[in-house]
Protein backbone atom coordinates (compact mmCIF):
# COMPACT_ATOMS: atom_id res chain seq x y z
CA UNK A 1 0.00 0.00 0.00
CA UNK A 2 1.04 3.49 -0.66
CA UNK A 3 1.72 4.82 3.01
CA UNK A 4 2.66 7.65 4.54
CA UNK A 5 3.69 9.06 7.89
CA UNK A 6 0.43 10.05 10.07
CA UNK A 7 -0.08 13.31 11.22
CA UNK A 8 -2.80 13.77 13.82
CA UNK A 9 -5.95 15.99 12.23
CA UNK A 10 -7.80 18.31 14.66
CA UNK A 11 -10.09 15.53 15.92
CA UNK A 12 -6.94 13.73 17.22
CA UNK A 13 -5.60 16.27 18.70
CA UNK A 14 -8.64 16.94 20.53
CA UNK A 15 -8.90 13.67 21.68
CA UNK A 16 -6.71 11.05 23.57
CA UNK A 17 -6.70 8.14 21.02
CA UNK A 18 -4.01 8.18 19.06
CA UNK A 19 -5.37 6.45 15.32
CA UNK A 20 -2.59 3.79 13.80
CA UNK A 21 -1.91 2.81 10.58
CA UNK A 22 -1.50 4.00 7.04
CA UNK A 23 -4.14 5.15 4.88
CA UNK A 24 -2.64 5.43 0.68
CA UNK A 25 -2.72 9.12 -0.52
CA UNK A 26 -6.21 10.30 -1.72
CA UNK A 27 -7.87 8.09 1.01
CA UNK A 28 -7.17 10.67 4.14
CA UNK A 29 -10.69 11.57 4.54
CA UNK A 30 -11.43 8.37 5.69
CA UNK A 31 -8.77 8.53 8.35
CA UNK A 32 -10.26 12.24 8.79
CA UNK A 33 -13.38 10.70 9.59
CA UNK A 34 -12.37 7.72 11.72
CA UNK A 35 -10.37 9.61 14.23
CA UNK A 36 -13.59 11.85 14.49
CA UNK A 37 -15.90 8.86 15.94
CA UNK A 38 -13.63 8.66 19.01
CA UNK A 39 -13.50 12.20 19.02
CA UNK A 40 -17.83 12.80 18.58
CA UNK A 41 -19.43 9.56 18.31
CA UNK A 42 -18.68 7.62 21.30
CA UNK A 43 -16.00 5.43 19.97
CA UNK A 44 -13.98 3.19 22.14
CA UNK A 45 -12.26 0.76 20.02
CA UNK A 46 -12.33 -0.31 16.71
CA UNK A 47 -10.72 -0.67 12.60
CA UNK A 48 -11.28 0.11 9.41
CA UNK A 49 -10.10 -1.31 6.13
CA UNK A 50 -10.94 -0.50 2.88
CA UNK A 51 -9.81 -2.08 -0.64
CA UNK A 52 -9.74 -0.70 -4.43
CA UNK A 53 -9.63 -2.62 -7.23
CA UNK A 54 -7.87 -5.41 -4.79
CA UNK A 55 -5.74 -2.84 -3.16
CA UNK A 56 -5.49 -2.07 0.59
CA UNK A 57 -5.58 1.37 0.70
CA UNK A 58 -6.80 2.41 4.29
CA UNK A 59 -5.93 0.37 7.72
CA UNK A 60 -6.61 1.81 10.54
CA UNK A 61 -7.09 1.07 13.89
CA UNK A 62 -7.61 3.25 17.74
CA UNK A 63 -8.40 2.68 21.08
CA UNK A 64 -8.78 -0.43 23.02
CA UNK A 65 -9.48 -3.88 22.04
CA UNK A 66 -12.18 -4.30 25.30
CA UNK A 67 -14.83 -1.47 25.21
CA UNK A 68 -14.28 -1.94 29.37
CA UNK A 69 -10.58 -2.06 29.09
CA UNK A 70 -6.88 -0.64 28.64
CA UNK A 71 -5.22 -3.05 26.89
CA UNK A 72 -4.78 -1.13 23.11
CA UNK A 73 -6.74 -2.48 19.96
CA UNK A 74 -3.73 -3.67 17.45
CA UNK A 75 -3.41 -4.89 13.74
CA UNK A 76 -4.43 -8.11 14.89
CA UNK A 77 -7.67 -7.58 17.32
CA UNK A 78 -10.66 -9.61 16.06
CA UNK A 79 -14.32 -8.62 17.27
CA UNK A 80 -17.50 -10.40 17.21
CA UNK A 81 -19.25 -9.29 14.25
CA UNK A 82 -22.68 -9.71 14.88
CA UNK A 83 -25.42 -10.26 11.68
CA UNK A 84 -22.68 -8.74 9.26
CA UNK A 85 -21.53 -12.55 9.58
CA UNK A 86 -24.87 -13.25 7.61
CA UNK A 87 -22.37 -11.72 4.56
CA UNK A 88 -19.86 -13.93 4.98
CA UNK A 89 -22.55 -17.07 5.69
CA UNK A 90 -24.39 -16.20 2.58
CA UNK A 91 -21.26 -17.06 0.47
CA UNK A 92 -21.40 -20.47 0.96
CA UNK A 93 -24.82 -21.55 -0.42
CA UNK A 94 -23.76 -19.10 -3.65
CA UNK A 95 -20.56 -20.58 -3.83
CA UNK A 96 -22.16 -24.44 -3.72
CA UNK A 97 -24.66 -23.41 -6.17
CA UNK A 98 -21.92 -21.76 -8.48
CA UNK A 99 -20.18 -25.36 -8.08
CA UNK A 100 -23.44 -26.95 -9.31
CA UNK A 101 -24.18 -28.09 -5.68
CA UNK A 102 -27.73 -26.83 -4.89
CA UNK A 103 -30.28 -25.60 -7.17
CA UNK A 104 -31.38 -22.02 -5.22
CA UNK A 105 -35.35 -22.60 -7.06
CA UNK A 106 -35.34 -26.33 -5.73
CA UNK A 107 -37.53 -26.63 -2.29
CA UNK A 108 -35.47 -26.44 0.81
CA UNK A 109 -36.57 -29.93 1.83
CA UNK A 110 -34.99 -31.76 -1.10
CA UNK A 111 -31.58 -31.28 0.49
CA UNK A 112 -33.52 -31.49 4.03
CA UNK A 113 -36.37 -33.87 4.10
CA UNK A 114 -37.37 -32.65 7.80
CA UNK A 115 -38.13 -29.14 6.95
CA UNK A 116 -40.93 -29.73 4.70
CA UNK A 117 -43.10 -29.65 8.12
CA UNK A 118 -45.75 -27.20 8.98
CA UNK A 119 -46.37 -26.06 6.08
CA UNK A 120 -43.11 -25.27 4.72
CA UNK A 121 -43.07 -27.35 1.68
CA UNK A 122 -42.47 -24.83 -1.09
CA UNK A 123 -40.09 -23.07 0.75
CA UNK A 124 -37.51 -22.63 -2.02
CA UNK A 125 -33.34 -22.32 -1.21
CA UNK A 126 -33.44 -18.63 -2.29
CA UNK A 127 -36.09 -17.50 -0.29
CA UNK A 128 -33.98 -18.86 2.76
CA UNK A 129 -31.39 -16.35 1.50
CA UNK A 130 -33.74 -13.33 1.09
CA UNK A 131 -35.96 -13.46 4.09
CA UNK A 132 -38.76 -15.09 2.44
CA UNK A 133 -38.96 -18.31 4.02
CA UNK A 134 -41.50 -17.08 6.59
CA UNK A 135 -39.59 -18.29 10.05
CA UNK A 136 -38.07 -15.34 11.81
CA UNK A 137 -39.56 -16.53 14.88
CA UNK A 138 -39.67 -19.68 17.76
CA UNK A 139 -43.22 -20.28 18.94
CA UNK A 140 -40.88 -21.46 21.57
CA UNK A 141 -37.59 -19.72 22.27
CA UNK A 142 -34.04 -21.73 22.71
CA UNK A 143 -32.25 -21.51 25.62
CA UNK A 144 -28.52 -20.21 24.81
CA UNK A 145 -27.62 -23.82 25.54
CA UNK A 146 -29.87 -25.03 22.78
CA UNK A 147 -28.89 -22.19 20.15
CA UNK A 148 -25.34 -23.42 20.25
CA UNK A 149 -25.99 -27.50 20.56
CA UNK A 150 -25.93 -27.60 16.56
CA UNK A 151 -28.92 -30.09 17.08
CA UNK A 152 -32.21 -27.97 19.00
CA UNK A 153 -32.11 -24.99 16.59
CA UNK A 154 -32.35 -26.60 12.87
CA UNK A 155 -34.79 -29.10 15.14
CA UNK A 156 -37.27 -25.91 16.22
CA UNK A 157 -37.04 -24.34 12.55
CA UNK A 158 -38.29 -27.45 10.92
CA UNK A 159 -40.87 -27.80 13.45
CA UNK A 160 -41.89 -24.28 13.35
CA UNK A 161 -45.18 -23.04 11.44
CA UNK A 162 -44.29 -20.29 9.09
CA UNK A 163 -45.30 -16.63 10.25
CA UNK A 164 -46.76 -15.71 7.10
CA UNK A 165 -47.15 -17.71 3.17
CA UNK A 166 -43.23 -18.45 2.61
CA UNK A 167 -42.23 -16.57 -0.54
CA UNK A 168 -44.98 -14.23 -0.27
CA UNK A 169 -43.64 -11.46 1.63
CA UNK A 170 -40.28 -10.75 3.76
CA UNK A 171 -38.93 -10.13 7.30
CA UNK A 172 -35.66 -9.94 8.84
CA UNK A 173 -34.42 -13.71 10.01
CA UNK A 174 -32.37 -12.42 12.59
CA UNK A 175 -31.63 -15.17 14.72
CA UNK A 176 -33.24 -18.66 12.66
CA UNK A 177 -30.94 -17.55 9.85
CA UNK A 178 -28.14 -19.32 11.83
CA UNK A 179 -29.89 -22.65 12.30
CA UNK A 180 -31.55 -22.67 8.30
CA UNK A 181 -28.60 -21.71 6.17
CA UNK A 182 -26.45 -24.08 9.11
CA UNK A 183 -28.46 -27.03 8.27
CA UNK A 184 -28.74 -26.50 4.82
CA UNK A 185 -25.17 -26.61 4.18
CA UNK A 186 -24.72 -29.51 6.40
CA UNK A 187 -26.90 -31.18 4.56
CA UNK A 188 -25.34 -30.98 1.26
CA UNK A 189 -21.55 -30.89 1.71
CA UNK A 190 -21.62 -33.27 5.24
CA UNK A 191 -19.36 -30.26 6.73
CA UNK A 192 -20.41 -27.20 9.14
CA UNK A 193 -21.06 -23.62 7.59
CA UNK A 194 -17.88 -22.98 10.03
CA UNK A 195 -15.88 -25.74 8.43
CA UNK A 196 -16.65 -24.88 4.92
CA UNK A 197 -15.98 -21.14 5.41
CA UNK A 198 -12.46 -21.96 7.10
CA UNK A 199 -12.00 -25.06 4.32
CA UNK A 200 -12.96 -22.83 1.14
CA UNK A 201 -12.97 -19.50 2.12
CA UNK A 202 -10.41 -18.06 5.02
CA UNK A 203 -8.06 -20.51 4.38
CA UNK A 204 -7.31 -19.60 0.88
CA UNK A 205 -8.15 -16.33 1.08
CA UNK A 206 -5.82 -15.56 4.72
CA UNK A 207 -8.54 -14.31 6.71
CA UNK A 208 -8.47 -13.69 10.60
CA UNK A 209 -12.58 -14.45 10.30
CA UNK A 210 -14.44 -17.75 12.19
CA UNK A 211 -17.25 -18.62 12.41
CA UNK A 212 -16.78 -20.61 15.19
CA UNK A 213 -13.67 -19.43 16.73
CA UNK A 214 -10.87 -22.15 17.92
CA UNK A 215 -9.69 -21.91 21.44
CA UNK A 216 -6.28 -21.11 19.99
CA UNK A 217 -7.66 -17.94 18.56
CA UNK A 218 -9.12 -16.87 21.59
CA UNK A 219 -6.95 -14.46 22.88
CA UNK A 220 -7.01 -12.37 19.75
CA UNK A 221 -11.04 -11.44 20.29
CA UNK A 222 -11.70 -8.13 22.41
CA UNK A 223 -14.46 -7.85 24.51
CA UNK A 224 -17.72 -5.55 23.43
CA UNK A 225 -20.41 -3.71 25.20
CA UNK A 226 -23.19 -1.73 24.81
CA UNK A 227 -22.27 2.14 24.50
CA UNK A 228 -24.57 5.33 24.22
CA UNK A 229 -23.90 7.38 21.71
CA UNK A 230 -22.88 11.26 22.97
CA UNK A 231 -25.45 13.69 22.87
CA UNK A 232 -25.61 16.10 19.89
CA UNK A 233 -23.38 19.06 20.48
CA UNK A 234 -25.73 21.90 21.99
CA UNK A 235 -28.51 19.69 23.20
CA UNK A 236 -27.17 17.98 26.29
CA UNK A 237 -28.89 14.89 27.66
CA UNK A 238 -30.40 14.56 24.00
CA UNK A 239 -30.56 10.85 22.15
CA UNK A 240 -31.86 10.15 18.65
CA UNK A 241 -34.33 8.10 19.29
CA UNK A 242 -35.84 5.45 16.33
CA UNK A 243 -39.34 6.14 14.86
CA UNK A 244 -42.47 5.36 16.81
CA UNK A 245 -43.25 2.60 15.23
CA UNK A 246 -40.27 0.69 15.37
CA UNK A 247 -39.68 1.65 19.02
CA UNK A 248 -43.31 0.27 19.90
CA UNK A 249 -42.56 -3.30 17.74
CA UNK A 250 -39.33 -3.75 19.71
CA UNK A 251 -41.34 -3.12 23.17
CA UNK A 252 -43.96 -5.43 22.32
CA UNK A 253 -43.43 -8.75 22.98
CA UNK A 254 -46.16 -10.30 21.21
CA UNK A 255 -44.67 -8.59 17.45
CA UNK A 256 -42.14 -10.18 15.05
CA UNK A 257 -39.97 -7.52 16.14
CA UNK A 258 -39.23 -8.63 19.30
CA UNK A 259 -39.79 -12.25 18.93
CA UNK A 260 -37.43 -13.05 16.09
CA UNK A 261 -34.70 -10.93 17.93
CA UNK A 262 -35.95 -12.92 21.28
CA UNK A 263 -35.17 -16.34 19.30
CA UNK A 264 -32.27 -16.99 21.94
CA UNK A 265 -34.13 -16.35 25.38
CA UNK A 266 -32.58 -14.98 27.55
CA UNK A 267 -29.86 -12.92 25.65
CA UNK A 268 -26.83 -14.63 25.33
CA UNK A 269 -23.34 -13.44 26.78
CA UNK A 270 -21.75 -12.51 23.70
CA UNK A 271 -18.11 -12.45 25.62
CA UNK A 272 -18.72 -15.95 27.00
CA UNK A 273 -16.11 -18.08 25.12
CA UNK A 274 -18.17 -21.04 24.32
CA UNK A 275 -20.22 -18.91 22.54
CA UNK A 276 -18.08 -17.32 20.25
CA UNK A 277 -17.12 -20.95 19.73
CA UNK A 278 -20.19 -22.17 18.61
CA UNK A 279 -20.96 -21.96 14.99
CA UNK A 280 -23.97 -19.27 14.28
CA UNK A 281 -24.12 -17.68 11.11
CA UNK A 282 -26.55 -14.94 11.89
CA UNK A 283 -24.66 -13.34 14.35
CA UNK A 284 -21.43 -15.01 16.14
CA UNK A 285 -18.67 -14.48 13.27
CA UNK A 286 -15.34 -13.31 14.52
CA UNK A 287 -13.36 -10.98 12.39
CA UNK A 288 -10.71 -8.42 11.72
CA UNK A 289 -11.65 -5.27 9.31
CA UNK A 290 -8.69 -6.41 7.23
CA UNK A 291 -10.56 -10.11 6.63
CA UNK A 292 -13.99 -8.89 5.69
CA UNK A 293 -12.72 -6.06 3.36
CA UNK A 294 -10.44 -8.76 1.82
CA UNK A 295 -13.29 -11.02 1.84
CA UNK A 296 -15.26 -8.57 0.21
CA UNK A 297 -12.92 -7.69 -2.34
CA UNK A 298 -12.08 -11.48 -3.58
CA UNK A 299 -16.21 -11.31 -4.10
CA UNK A 300 -15.38 -8.96 -6.57
CA UNK A 301 -12.62 -9.40 -7.83
CA UNK A 302 -8.96 -10.56 -7.40
CA UNK A 303 -7.20 -9.52 -4.07
CA UNK A 304 -3.54 -8.45 -3.56
CA UNK A 305 -1.33 -11.13 -2.31
CA UNK A 306 -2.41 -13.56 -4.24
CA UNK A 307 -6.33 -13.65 -3.24
CA UNK A 308 -8.58 -15.44 -6.12
CA UNK A 309 -11.93 -13.93 -6.68
CA UNK A 310 -14.71 -15.93 -5.14
CA UNK A 311 -18.00 -14.95 -7.40
CA UNK A 312 -18.10 -15.84 -11.02
CA UNK A 313 -19.92 -12.74 -12.79
CA UNK A 314 -23.14 -14.51 -12.76
CA UNK A 315 -22.95 -15.12 -9.19
CA UNK A 316 -22.15 -11.76 -8.16
CA UNK A 317 -25.64 -10.38 -9.89
CA UNK A 318 -26.93 -13.13 -7.76
CA UNK A 319 -25.90 -11.60 -4.94
CA UNK A 320 -27.21 -7.92 -5.37
CA UNK A 321 -30.04 -8.42 -7.49
CA UNK A 322 -33.17 -7.73 -5.29
CA UNK A 323 -35.13 -10.65 -4.10
CA UNK A 324 -36.91 -8.28 -1.24
CA UNK A 325 -37.90 -4.50 -1.26
CA UNK A 326 -40.75 -2.98 0.95
CA UNK A 327 -41.70 -2.67 4.58
CA UNK A 328 -39.96 -5.62 6.40
CA UNK A 329 -42.30 -7.50 8.93
CA UNK A 330 -39.49 -7.64 11.34
CA UNK A 331 -37.56 -4.72 11.12
CA UNK A 332 -40.76 -2.00 10.61
CA UNK A 333 -39.01 -0.23 7.94
CA UNK A 334 -38.11 -0.30 3.98
CA UNK A 335 -35.42 -2.95 3.27
CA UNK A 336 -33.72 -4.36 0.48
CA UNK A 337 -32.47 -7.73 -0.01
CA UNK A 338 -30.43 -9.93 -2.82
CA UNK A 339 -29.66 -13.35 -1.93
CA UNK A 340 -28.44 -12.93 1.52
CA UNK A 341 -27.02 -9.25 1.51
CA UNK A 342 -28.30 -6.03 2.38
CA UNK A 343 -29.35 -3.96 -0.59
CA UNK A 344 -28.12 -0.16 -0.56
CA UNK A 345 -31.25 1.53 0.52
CA UNK A 346 -32.82 3.79 3.45
CA UNK A 347 -32.33 0.96 5.99
CA UNK A 348 -29.07 -0.11 4.86
CA UNK A 349 -27.31 3.14 3.49
CA UNK A 350 -23.97 1.67 1.47
CA UNK A 351 -21.85 3.13 -0.90
CA UNK A 352 -23.79 3.11 -3.93
CA UNK A 353 -27.03 1.73 -6.05
CA UNK A 354 -24.91 -1.36 -6.73
CA UNK A 355 -23.43 -1.87 -3.23
CA UNK A 356 -24.01 -5.02 -1.47
CA UNK A 357 -23.02 -6.83 2.50
CA UNK A 358 -24.43 -6.37 5.63
CA UNK A 359 -23.97 -4.51 8.96
CA UNK A 360 -24.29 -6.50 12.21
CA UNK A 361 -26.42 -4.48 15.26
CA UNK A 362 -24.95 -1.78 17.35
CA UNK A 363 -22.02 -1.11 14.42
CA UNK A 364 -19.93 -3.33 12.23
CA UNK A 365 -20.18 -3.08 8.91
CA UNK A 366 -18.69 -4.99 5.46
CA UNK A 367 -19.88 -4.50 2.12
CA UNK A 368 -18.66 -4.23 -1.71
CA UNK A 369 -19.33 -2.05 -4.64
CA UNK A 370 -18.72 -2.96 -7.90
CA UNK A 371 -19.17 -0.13 -9.65
CA UNK A 372 -15.96 1.66 -7.63
CA UNK A 373 -14.20 -1.32 -7.47
CA UNK A 374 -14.26 -0.51 -3.10
CA UNK A 375 -14.43 -3.42 -0.60
CA UNK A 376 -15.23 -2.13 2.85
CA UNK A 377 -14.68 -3.69 6.94
CA UNK A 378 -15.66 -1.68 9.99
CA UNK A 379 -15.25 -3.51 13.29
CA UNK A 380 -16.13 -1.96 16.86
CA UNK A 381 -16.39 -3.31 20.42
CA UNK A 382 -18.50 -0.38 21.38
CA UNK A 383 -22.49 -1.52 20.37
CA UNK A 384 -24.96 1.70 20.00
CA UNK A 385 -28.42 1.09 20.17
CA UNK A 386 -29.24 0.90 15.95
CA UNK A 387 -30.18 -1.96 13.94
CA UNK A 388 -28.47 -1.30 10.27
CA UNK A 389 -27.37 2.17 9.33
CA UNK A 390 -24.96 3.17 12.26
CA UNK A 391 -23.43 6.86 12.71
CA UNK A 392 -19.87 5.89 12.76
CA UNK A 393 -20.15 3.61 9.70
CA UNK A 394 -22.43 5.94 8.06
CA UNK A 395 -19.53 8.70 8.48
CA UNK A 396 -17.01 6.23 7.66
CA UNK A 397 -18.28 5.42 4.36
CA UNK A 398 -19.07 9.13 3.44
CA UNK A 399 -15.35 9.33 4.12
CA UNK A 400 -14.92 6.88 1.31
CA UNK A 401 -17.18 8.61 -1.01
CA UNK A 402 -15.45 12.03 -0.64
CA UNK A 403 -11.73 10.14 -1.23
CA UNK A 404 -13.56 8.32 -4.31
CA UNK A 405 -14.67 11.87 -5.41
CA UNK A 406 -11.19 13.44 -5.08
Amino acid sequence: MEGHVHRPTQWERTNVTDVHGTTATGWEPVRDAFAENFARRGERGAAVVVHHHGRKVVDLHAGTADVDGTAPWTGRTAQIVRSATKGVAAAVPLLLHQRGLVDLDAPVGTYWPEFKAAGKERVLVRHLLAHRAGVPVLDTPLTPAQAVDGVSGPRAVAAQAPAWEPGTDHGYHAQTYSWLLGELVLRITGRTLGEWTADEISGPLGLDLWIGLPAAERHRAGRIGDVEPPAPAGAPGLRIRPKRAVADAYADPSSLTRRAFAAIDPAPDENDPAYRAAELPASAGIATAEALSRFYAALIGDVEGGGRRLFAPATLTLARTEESAGPDRVLVSTTRFGLGYMLHGPASPLLGPGSFGHPGRGGCLAFADPESGVSFGYVTNGMQKNVTADARAQALVRGVARALAG
